[in-house]
């Protein structure tokens, strides 16, 4: 097994918990608990996003928020059918292709119940997947329709059923995207020590389905100073082109350039590349064409608020055996504990 620098027990609570966007209940409670004794308040909101506050020591007037958010794709159960099969709304962004043979698990009122979407076998054809589409699976739970049409209602959600295991050097699992951003913010809620000036650590919602929560905590905290962190593509597989790759596993934290959603501040970028390069933290550049992230979420949310984003490389994104590498990991915790404890409030990231 890999010798980690970091303790991977909680990485695993956090992906094997269940969180599907509007639903983060289980997740949230693990974050209150890792931040309770490290940070100097938690507190929660209506939307249900968690912020560990810590004040500045010099200078508490100026403020930061970290955030990462907490959801995970998943689904909510739209009709159930005269034979108790249940149809799926998508909670964020799915490639049915990956859904077949999946083990979810349904979060009826009171109890959950685990279901499978099944798949034609080979000798009757196989399912044909072209042009197919989330809404076209059908959840078996096993039980008769009536029993179905009893215990579970429209509206509940739905998610994915997996363990998370080392992989070599590399951890795998469901819901690394973003749990393990999350975990970076219960390190930094144990590594920050009297910083400079106030670090909100916010956990976020509603990702997944469009920034939710980060644009609403934006107004709400209004920072002069946001830092993301997230997961993004590692294409480093064989059946991509070199140019297709964004990042690579195991080659550091990558910090980005852009998305399909922002733009970071170039200031804040070249300071996260000059503390990397005095702490001899490992990086790499990220480009990604297309997806968005919470730091898009700040950037506009309470007036134009400078933002910087750090990123986790993962392979496989978007599926239920998602991949990170234990130094990357490692890396992202360390290059934003050290920006965040060179933070002044001094530097000047108007362009």
């Amino acid at each position: 097994m890999a010798a980690f620098d970091f303790d991977e027990s909680l990485l695993v609570e956090l992906t094997e918990a269940h969180g599907v966007p509007g639903y983060e209940d289980a997740v949230r409670e693990i974050v209150r608990r890792e931040f309770e004794g490290r940070v100097d308040r938690v507190r929660s909101d209506a939307m249900g996003n968690l912020v560990g506050t810590i004040e500045g020591a010099e200078t508490p007037a100026y403020e930061v928020v970290v955030a990462a958010h907490m959801d995970e794709i998943g689904f909510m159960v739209r009709h159930v059918d005269d034979d108790g099969f249940l149809k799926l709304d998508a909670l964020g962004g799915w490639d049915p292709e990956v859904l077949r043979s999946q083990r979810v698990r349904v979060h009826a009122d009171g109890e959950d119940l685990l279901g499978v979407i099944g798949s034609i076998p080979p000798h009757s054809g196989g399912s044909d997947d072209e042009e197919r589409e989330v809404g076209d699976v059908d959840v078996d739970l096993g039980l008769p329709a009536d029993a179905v049409e009893e215990r579970v209602s429209v509206g509940d959600r739905v998610s994915t059923v997996q363990t998370t295991e080392v992989l070599g050097e590399c951890i795998n699992g469901k819901a690394l995207d973003n749990r393990v951003s999350v975990f970076a913010l219960c390190e930094l809620a144990e590594r920050l020590d009297d910083p400079a000036v106030t670090v909100h650590l916010a956990a976020t919602v509603q990702e997944e389905v469009g920034l939710r929560g980060a644009e609403a905590i934006g107004v709400d905290l209004a920072p002069d100073l946001a830092l993301n962190l997230d997961t993004t593509v590692a294409n480093d597989v064989p059946e991509t082109e070199k140019d297709e790759h964004v990042t690579h596993l195991g080659d550091g934290a990558g910090i980005k350039f852009k998305d399909s959603s922002v733009i970071p501040n170039r200031k804040v970028v070249d300071r996260l590349r000059a503390v990397a390069a005095a702490e001899d933290v490992p990086v790499q550049h990220e480009v990604l064409p297309a997806g968005g992230t919470d730091t898009a979420g700040f950037q506009r949310s309470s007036g134009a608020t400078p933002v910087g984003a750090l990123s986790v490389p993962t392979r496989y994104l978007h599926t239920t055996t998602e991949s990170v590498h234990g130094d990357d990991v490692a890396a992202v915790v360390d290059l934003a504990a050290a920006f965040l404890e060179s933070e002044t409030g001094d530097h000047d990231y108007t362009l």
